[in-house]
């Protein structure tokens, strides 16, 4: 048993610090403390031990000197198991340490803000506070560490009980050595986009995650799976929607919903997508949300089936009638009108996500991580949909205006298709999807086979280069009379020229949609 006598406290998070504080020193703990924590402790009718009066070594620079003094970290990191380190203790005036409660300089929430300066946030970087952490941590088995507000509770029953366990000992010296990680994980990537030369990529990546929630199972239902945060994700990120109603969210769901969601918030008008398997089924846009819903399952009603709905707009309760005819996995959208949360909840399992705002489609300043066996793949992200003055019309019947359109809605739809891709559209209506086959011309046979609608007058988009002809004149067969692709094949001129002889009008945009 080692029950505990002597703790030091010193927190920026003041959550629950007072009430701790009190029940701590009800069961006769003596309270070292520092700064604003020791102000509002002793205001709160808490004695305390003024760290500066137990080291006789004043608080200096601003409060940078403060806890760095062999007296604190000698009483912290004293094996009371190894009669050297006791005597150390008795010959220099050193008290044991028995319980630190600590957590840090609020860097994460400085440099969050809109006017955080360099100056700001390095003032914010804690020094005292995780050598604190680590200290107790490396001696758990003498010295209990707490850096979360959350165990406050539990901590003041196991020390009421008579002891903190080995268990609960060993917990809390992971989660403190994982709370000082990503500290300096924060730290070391906001320094990183500070002084990082653009294009250049880090020689040590450091990307801090945060738990948000265990998930109902993986890929599989065998498989296990949680879902984490970035540091500082974006409100415009499905990582910040809010769950309204229904199940339980999969590994599978979080996939399906972030395809949706970035999908629809390309588009300036309003837009719905259905997603199935991370691929979209059916998309359309238009300024009237319950005709554009119709029209973005009609592509292909099949797959809608059980599909993922994202919507750039509020749902209205017309749209949310039409929605519950059929099932539906998961919807996602930036709000829903008060009626038509009460038709979903008539369909509980259905769920309802809704995102904090629209926000911009991609922070370009985030890497894209890819896992694979033993590391881990890094590129900046595919910010570019196209480049207004790149598109050039290489054909020799030029587009009209209203294939011109066309092309680009297609073409924006075709970013989002998993390769080799190829969508036909018309009338800002998406008719055909193919996707993911290991041919192109292979694509563009599955998407008229999809298709419900007839192909005179549609326009095609191809992810990427057309290596042969072969897809051309599967277009051209079946009544495509506008192509656009990133161009860049060396049988390009072939590519064209079969383009030429069916009078399709081609549009290259120099840059391609690769989605593996």
């Amino acid at each position: 048993m080692k029950p505990i006598r002597r703790a030091l406290i010193s927190v920026s998070d003041k959550t629950g610090i007072l009430e701790f504080a009190l029940e701590l020193q009800k069961s006769g703990v003596e309270i070292l403390s520092t700064g604003g924590t020791a102000e509002l402790l002793r205001k709160g009718g808490v004695p305390v031990i003024q760290v500066s009066d137990y080291t006789g070594f004043p608080e200096m620079m601003n409060g940078r000197i403060k806890t760095l003094h062999p007296r604190v970290h000698g009483g912290i990191l004293a094996r009371r198991d190894v009669p050297e380190h006791v005597q150390a203790m008795e010959d220099h005036g050193i008290r044991p340490i028995d319980l630190v409660v600590v957590n840090l300089y609020p860097f994460e929430q400085t440099v969050a803000r809109k006017d955080c300066t360099l100056e700001d946030a390095i003032e914010n970087i804690d020094i005292g506070g995780p050598a604190m952490v680590r200290s107790a941590a490396k001696n758990s088995k003498d010295v209990v560490v707490v850096v979360n507000p959350d165990e406050y509770g539990p901590i003041l029953a196991e020390i009421k009980a008579g002891d903190v366990t080995l268990e609960t000992r060993r917990r809390l010296c992971r989660d403190a050595f994982a709370h000082t990680a990503r500290y300096d994980s924060l730290i070391a990537t906001y320094l990183t986009g500070k002084w990082q030369e653009d294009g250049d990529f880090p020689p040590l990546l450091n990307q801090p995650f945060e738990k948000v929630q265990e998930l109902r199972y993986g890929e599989n239902p065998h498989q296990s799976a949680a879902l984490y945060k970035e540091s500082s994700p974006l409100l415009s990120e499905i990582v910040s929607a809010k769950q309204l109603q229904g199940k339980e969210l999969s590994f599978n769901n979080f996939i399906d919903l972030n395809a949706a969601w970035e999908l629809v918030k390309e588009f300036d008008k309003g837009a719905v997508a259905i997603i199935k398997h991370t691929n979209p089924c059916g998309v359309a846009q238009g300024e009237d949300q319950l005709k554009t819903f119709i029209v973005a399952r009609e592509v292909d009603p099949t797959s809608a089936f059980g599909g993922i709905l994202g919507f750039n707009r509020p749902i209205t309760v017309q749209t949310a009638e039409e929605i519950v005819k059929n099932f539906v996995e998961a919807v996602v959208a930036p709000g829903f009108d008060p009626e038509a949360l009460k038709l979903f909840a008539a369909k509980k399992n259905v769920r309802l996500m809704q995102m904090p705002e629209m926000g911009s489609s991609v922070d370009t300043g985030k890497f894209d991580l890819k896992r694979i066996g033993g590391g881990l793949l890094v590129q900046s992200q595919d910010s570019l949909t196209y480049v207004e003055d790149q598109l050039k019309v290489v054909s020799a019947r030029k587009p009209d205006a209203r294939e011109i359109e066309d092309m680009k809605f297609a073409w924006v739809v075709a970013k989002h298709v998993k390769s080799n891709a190829i969508v036909y559209a018309k009338d800002q209506e998406i008719i055909g999807i193919g996707a993911g086959q290991m041919s192109r011309v292979d694509s563009a046979r599955v998407a008229v086979e999809k298709a419900r609608k007839p192909l005179q007058g549609a326009v095609m988009a191809s992810d990427a280069f057309f290596p042969f002809r072969d897809s051309i004149d599967e277009a051209a067969k079946n009544g495509v009379t506008a192509i656009i692709s990133p161009g860049g094949s060396i049988r390009d001129e072939e590519v064209l020229q079969a383009a030429n002889e069916h009078k399709i009008a081609m549009l290259f945009t120099g840059t391609r949609h690769f989605k593996h």
